[in-house]
């Protein structure tokens, strides 16, 4: 059983704007069809595999074990395990002010590919960024 309560508190150690995930929300996402979650309450990633795409939705890494790589493995375990629902592609959205969490995706091979003004409240844009074909990044 996940710990959904443990998750959320490390969503909201990570995350202000425009909120941090509730414990009912991370429940209700991890039983909806295709959702994944890889790592542990304090390093880890929600994603979602249907129809040949998977979509992360959430990476979260405690403050405390930040820059140890955590984010870079967890990144590499998504795209082996996305790749093995038959995804192709794969996408995300990332704040536009959010500079470390950006740095990572383009060190692995996401790229920008388009921009929802507003998505994260009145003054932060997303970023949607798409990954190289996912079995490209399996070596990882």
């Amino acid at each position: 059983m996940t710990d959904s309560a443990a998750l959320a508190a490390t969503h909201a150690a990570c995350f202000v704007t425009p909120r941090p995930w509730t414990a009912a929300e991370f429940d209700d996402l991890l039983a909806a069809r295709g959702t994944f979650l890889l790592g542990d309450p304090d390093a880890f990633l929600l994603g979602r595999s249907l129809a040949g795409e998977a979509e992360l939705l959430t990476l979260a890494v405690s403050p405390s074990l930040r820059r140890q790589g955590h984010g870079q493995r967890l990144l590499a375990h998504f795209a082996r395990h996305a790749g093995e629902t038959g995804a192709e592609k794969a996408f995300l959205e990332v704040a536009s002010d959010n500079v470390a969490a950006r740095a990572l995706y383009l060190r692995n091979g996401w790229v920008e590919a388009g921009l929802r003004r507003r998505y994260y409240g009145p003054v932060t844009d997303a970023i949607v960024m798409r990954s190289c074909p996912v079995a490209a990044q399996q070596g990882g």
